[in-house]
């Protein structure tokens, strides 16, 4: 069980955007920004609240799943400040929590990581910042006045880590004066010091509308760098006759099983051997052996959440995969779209499935087997 947790606040307005919708709520590059937010913390160990407007629960869990993420999802308040105590009444007892704006939707895990490592190591409030490389002037009722010193100037991002006990202080100290400042104001208001660790400048806030048109050239795949973009094929075959249930997809199917070390499911070790032949990092066997006894009868989904893991691990993350199953049964058609959720919320990035025959054509035409191909799409972190 971890000892940290994080609250995702997603219960802004969002109307300087101006896309109609709560900001969270608005998308960008075909998912939502919470969406993209809660995809940097997809295999960190933490646990996960959202806090949302009233009304959007039921599409925060949503985005969640499509994430790959488990999420417990919370009403806000009317303001921020409302927002965060409303998350941290939904924490239990983790030990260290971090605050993060949904609208820093495309922080990067290494991000999360690092004050994650801080708190572990023995910080009770640690803030990501950002040296500031703009001139900065002081302006009054004259006119500009004079030039500030950059050099001692930080720009604060989020997420922002705390000794869970002191920031529960915190924020009774600051509701019962009905401040909504920054977290780490509140803290040092109780005069605890601030620790600092590098922000990154992907964690940038979205706020108008030229954030979002910034954050949406860097998530489409046609605005990254060709050396940043990867693809992959993987291929597996399985023949029928194992001992437990028709696992495919990561769905249970009615009929006799697929013959296999694991369970069988070709579709999830066909998007194994792609993810990992995207990055150059071998194959199934390699990341798990063929016949390691600890695998016996091991659920497909084990391995892709072992390969998506072992991508982040070497700077790599999943835009999309495609899987074309071969085979007589069963009838992808019939569970399309629950096999595409299930394994979208393995992979954490979307997952398309469809299905066809051989025409009687070979063992797999004869019913003997199942067959999957599957193409993957990766990026640099």
């Amino acid at each position: 069980m971890t000892d940290t947790a994080i609250i995702v606040v997603a219960a802004g307005s969002g109307t300087r955007l101006g896309r109609g919708v709560p900001k969270a709520f608005a998308e960008l590059a075909g998912a939502t920004i919470l969406e993209h937010a809660l995809r940097g913390l997809a295999g960190v160990d933490v646990s996960i609240v959202v806090v949302v407007p009233v009304g959007f629960e039921a599409d925060a869990s949503a985005a969640a799943e499509r994430a790959g993420v488990v999420a417990s999802v919370v009403v806000g308040g009317a303001t921020r400040a409302d927002s965060v105590a409303a998350g941290l009444e939904r924490v239990g007892e983790e030990r260290f929590v971090l605050v993060h704006d949904a609208a820093r939707a495309l922080a990067p895990r290494s991000l999360v990581e690092r004050v994650v490592e801080a708190l572990r190591s023995g910080e009770r409030a640690v803030v990501p910042v950002l040296p500031v490389v703009d001139t900065i002037r002081e302006s009054g009722a004259a006119g500009l006045g004079r030039i500030v010193d950059r050099s001692t100037l930080r720009a604060m991002q989020t997420p922002q880590g705390f000794d869970a006990q002191l920031l529960r202080a915190a924020y009774a100290e600051a509701l019962a004066r009905a401040d909504s400042t920054d977290d780490a104001q509140l803290v040092q208001a109780l005069g605890e010091p601030v620790a600092s660790v590098p922000g990154d400048e992907l964690a940038f806030k979205i706020t108008t509308a030229a954030d979002a048109d910034r954050a949406e050239a860097l998530l489409a795949p046609e605005g990254s760098r060709v050396d940043e973009l990867r693809t992959g094929i993987g291929v597996d075959v399985h023949a029928f006759g194992g001992d437990g249930p028709l696992m495919l997809a990561g769905l249970e199917w009615e009929g006799q099983g697929l013959a296999g070390h694991s369970d069988g499911d070709a579709v999830c070790h066909a998007i194994v051997d792609a993810l990992l032949g995207a990055a150059g990092l071998g194959d199934i066997g390699g990341l798990v052996g063929v016949d390691d006894p600890q695998y016996a009868g091991a659920r497909g989904e084990v391995f892709v959440r072992a390969a998506v893991d072992r991508l982040a691990e070497d700077g790599w993350q999943p835009v999309n995969v495609a899987v074309q199953v071969l085979g007589v049964r069963p009838r992808i058609g019939a569970r399309r779209d629950e096999a595409q959720a299930a394994l979208t919320a393995m992979v954490g990035a979307p997952v398309s499935v469809s299905g066809t025959t051989t025409d009687g054509l070979g063992a797999i035409g004869r019913g003997e087997g199942v067959q999957a191909i599957a193409t993957a799409l990766i990026r640099r972190r």
